[in-house]
């Protein structure tokens, strides 16, 4: 890389691969076996292990250790990564862990951001354009798939699975996997509509979303058990892409999905904010 993209007062390891266009701040430190794209920013006191891969115009604010071995027992030095798509933030003091052999490689999408004090554990995958707020903290093995948002202070069980278009209200105790477009919160955690905010702003159209909030009135609005409300919505509804996910999702839940829900869960309006 060029020099004058390379404070002074930072240490960079020279079998590094970083390219010509990254800024580097004072007193970070970036160790062998890491490779950087093009256009990353990477603030003061930062500290990058071993394993670490980070694409293209991302930003690193001051105090984030990336790629650290894993907060896991059974972790015995074998090779592992972390996996930074593009244009990721990653604000100051954020720790995100490499992963075990379970799948070698902890992986964070494209265009997410990630606030302040957040924790990401090993072998969590995190998909593109999440949120995830300030001081959340997840477990080992976590899944967060695509335009979730996550209020801060939330803190995940290990192996839950959060599904597209969640948005989580902040404080929460997740110990169950949440499915797709919906949103949660209280305590303890439990279903409260769609996230109707996110998904009118990402374009869906109403009758979209109106076929989604009705294959939910079966799952949190009739009495039955998962089993009955699967059975009737394969039975009831139509072919969509929305109804596969749906199914597919609450069929493959290893932890179940998060249960009880609030009683104006299926109104029409959406006070919430993201």
């Amino acid at each position: 890389m060029k020099q004058s993209n390379k404070h002074p007062f930072s240490v960079i390891h020279p079998e590094a691969q970083i390219h010509d266009t990254v800024q580097v701040g004072p007193f970070t430190t970036i160790y062998e076996d890491v490779i950087i794209e093009e256009g990353t920013w990477i603030g003061s006191n930062v500290t990058i292990f071993p394993g670490a891969r980070i694409g293209k115009h991302c930003k690193i604010f001051p105090g984030a250790v990336i790629a650290g071995d894993p907060q896991d027992l059974k972790y015995n030095n074998e090779y592992t990564t972390v996996e930074i798509g593009n244009y990721v933030t990653i604000r100051e003091c954020v720790t995100i862990n490499k992963g075990t052999e379970y799948s070698y490689k902890t992986i964070v999408g494209n265009n997410t951001l990630i606030m302040a004090y957040s924790h990401i554990a090993h072998d969590c995958i995190i998909g593109n354009n999440v949120v995830i707020a300030n001081a959340t903290n997840m477990a080992g093995h976590v899944i967060i798939d695509d335009f979730a948002i996550i209020g801060g202070m939330t803190a995940i069980h290990q192996f839950c699975k959060i599904g597209k278009h969640v948005i989580v209200q902040g404080g929460s105790l997740i110990r169950k996997d949440i499915p797709p477009y919906v949103k949660v919160g209280r305590e303890p955690l439990i279903f409260e509509g769609l996230n109707l905010v996110g998904l009118k702003r990402r374009g869906f159209p109403n009758e979209d979303i109106e076929t989604i909030k009705d294959i939910y009135r079966v799952y949190y609005g009739n009495g039955m058990n998962i089993s009955q409300a699967t059975s009737k919505v394969e039975e009831c509804f139509p072919e969509t892409i929305y109804k596969n996910e749906i199914i597919n999702f609450i069929k493959n839940s290893q932890r179940g999905i998060v249960k009880g829900y609030a009683s104006n869960s299926f109104s029409d309006s959406d006070s919430e904010s993201e």
